[in-house]
């Protein structure tokens, strides 16, 4: 079976594209390949399907083989992938995911494709939406959750997919290895949840460190990310634009307040192309 290995700010997938390839099982798929030691290795599968409703569908499975409804740095990688190996020439169409129709834009300088920007639409702030439990349909902005017996003040995020946002006085010394299975799987939240530990550098740039749902700590998310704007938005500690460090490099997010959309802007790379028996 070929494939093909993308990256986004080190957040790394497989991709299939199913218009050529046939895949079985989808989630033991993503179990075998993701594994680094025997497999190719990767944060998740990326899959190439076609839409009744958009221009292309992509569903995503994570490390642990559970489907994610969507994830901000594979949909750029999905984007490239489209555009380089030819399966569309225009440079903004229309991808069905788990979180709805999203809207990837490439941008493109001198022929060759220099970054993705998202619309990733509307951030869903009903606590019961996201899902979060006991607030129903209120905001859940700086509320206490407390996690191995130490209180702290999360903001809830929908982009598609739950996030709880942490703010924190120093991101890269929290124990982000040692709590994020905690938060993952906190009773608040029935879908689990992931979890991103933020340090506010200024009102345009925060340092994010992410717990991904079902991948544990990876270099980057953009959904997390997305997520992380906004929080920052609702709790008056950031401008509505704002630069997101991760650990594997930079997006840009932007929560736009006449739309009240969220777009998403950085890169996406090729690692490498293969063939894996199958």
């Amino acid at each position: 079976m070929k494939f093909s290995k993308w990256q986004g700010c080190g957040n790394d997938f497989v991709l299939v594209d199913c218009f050529k390839e046939n895949v079985s099982d989808f989630a033991a798929f993503a179990k075998k390949v993701c594994d680094r030691h025997y497999g190719i290795g990767g944060d998740g599968v990326l899959y190439v399907l076609p839409s009744s409703k958009a221009d292309f569908r992509m569903r995503i499975f994570n490390t642990d083989g559970s489907e994610a409804e969507m994830c901000g740095n594979g949909i750029r990688c999905f984007a490239r992938y489209l555009h380089d190996f030819g399966l569309t020439e225009k440079e903004e169409f229309t991808v069905e995911t788990g979180a709805g129709i999203l809207v990837p834009r490439l941008q493109i300088e001198a022929g060759k494709v220099t970054g993705v920007r998202v619309d990733m639409g509307e951030p869903v702030l009903e606590g019961e939406k996201i899902p979060v439990t006991g607030f129903g349909m209120n905001r859940v902005i700086e509320e206490d959750i407390e996690v191995k017996g130490k209180t702290y003040k999360m903001t809830c995020v929908s982009m598609g997919n739950p996030h709880c946002v942490i703010f924190v006085d120093d991101a890269e010394a929290f124990p982000i290895h040692e709590l994020g299975a905690s938060f993952e799987s906190h009773p608040a939240f029935p879908r689990k949840t992931n979890t991103e530990f933020v340090e506010v550098r200024d009102r345009q740039h925060v340092r994010m460190r992410v717990w991904e749902r079902g991948a544990a700590v990876t270099l980057a998310c953009g959904t997390g990310s997305c997520a992380t704007g906004v929080a920052g938005v609702l709790t008056g500690r950031t401008d509505r634009k704002v630069e997101v460090e991760l650990d594997g490099g930079k997006l840009m997010v932007e929560w736009d307040e006449a739309t009240n959309h969220v777009f998403m802007t950085g890169p996406a790379e090729l690692v490498f192309t293969g063939e894996i028996a199958y």
